[in-house]
């Protein structure tokens, strides 16, 4: 396939009262040079303003691929969910409120696809951004790796920088709702145990928000806990072990390893001394606003 054949990319987007965010993050799927393409938001009854947002945007020529519906629900898996089964396009995003994506960003998913057909899950780099929207580090990834994915102390593939081909979705795979915080994480295990077939792309593709109002910073805790529990229930040698104190001890093993490799690789391609760089520097001023 080439850029010429195009197909069709869905964004979906879960909202609720992030009314601050949200226009940033339309406007960042907007402005995508790439098509065809539909953005999906579920938004959960906001009252915040962002219902509001929704209807001036999606009134206004050039915004016909912007789709939205609020109403209560189950609370953000669920709203992902209900955006999943309803999206139309071969691969699809998952672009929370609070982030966006970075210029070109479409078009690297179209020449990957067309690269590498045989590929359910693409994977991107991104950089951190500030409340306000100011670029201050560049995050880039690792080839796919299943032991680091799985004994990682942290989800290493951000689900904005990540497009899921479509029939994962028709194969009835959905994000668990009884997770609040590491729903993405026990996602991309469960992907990977099923056999589907992961691809780093090196570009940057997404900017990742570090605010005060996110879940994961608000209550880390609790998004820990999550990721334990997921990440023992994956795991064949620490689920036989049955929640033992050495169960505690053999994953902090483990994750002392897959950092360790993590580290090492982001080490050897030099990715830890371009954040020195001028060229850094450069893509930093490029998206800061």
């Amino acid at each position: 396939m080439t850029i010429s054949s195009k197909f069709r990319i869905s964004i979906v987007t879960p909202s609720l009262n992030q009314g601050a965010f949200l226009e940033e993050a339309l406007l960042s799927v907007k402005e995508q040079s790439y098509a065809p393409f539909e953005h999906i938001v579920m938004d959960g009854g906001s009252t915040d303003g962002s219902v509001e947002i929704l209807k001036r945007c999606s009134s206004q020529p050039g915004w016909e691929h912007l789709h939205w519906v609020s109403e209560p629900d189950g609370g953000q898996s669920d709203a992902l969910n209900k955006g999943f089964k309803i999206a139309t396009g071969d691969f699809v995003g998952w672009l929370n409120t609070d982030e966006r994506y970075r210029s070109g960003c479409f078009e690297t998913i179209a020449n990957s696809v067309a690269r590498y057909p045989e590929v359910d899950v693409f994977y991107g780099d991104s950089t951190f951004m500030n409340e306000k929207g100011h670029i201050w580090r560049i995050r880039h990834e690792i080839e796919f790796n299943r032991f680091i994915l799985h004994y990682l102390s942290m989800l290493y593939i951000l689900t904005a920088a990540t497009f899921f081909r479509r029939r994962i979705f028709q194969d009835g795979n959905w994000i668990d709702t009884k997770y609040d915080y590491a729903m993405d994480y026990e996602f991309m295990l469960r992907l990977d145990d099923r056999g589907y077939r992961f691809q780093h792309i090196p570009e940057l593709l997404a900017d990742f928000r570090i605010h005060p109002q996110s879940k994961s910073i608000s209550h880390p805790e609790r998004s820990r806990a999550e990721h334990n529990l997921i990440g023992v229930m994956y795991s064949p040698v620490l689920r036989r072990m049955g929640g033992t104190l050495s169960t505690k001890v053999v994953l902090n093993g483990l994750r002392f390893i897959a950092r360790g490799l993590r580290c090492s690789e982001k080490l050897l391609r030099g990715y830890y001394l371009e954040q020195l760089s001028p060229s850094m520097s450069r893509i930093i001023r490029s998206r800061t606003r």
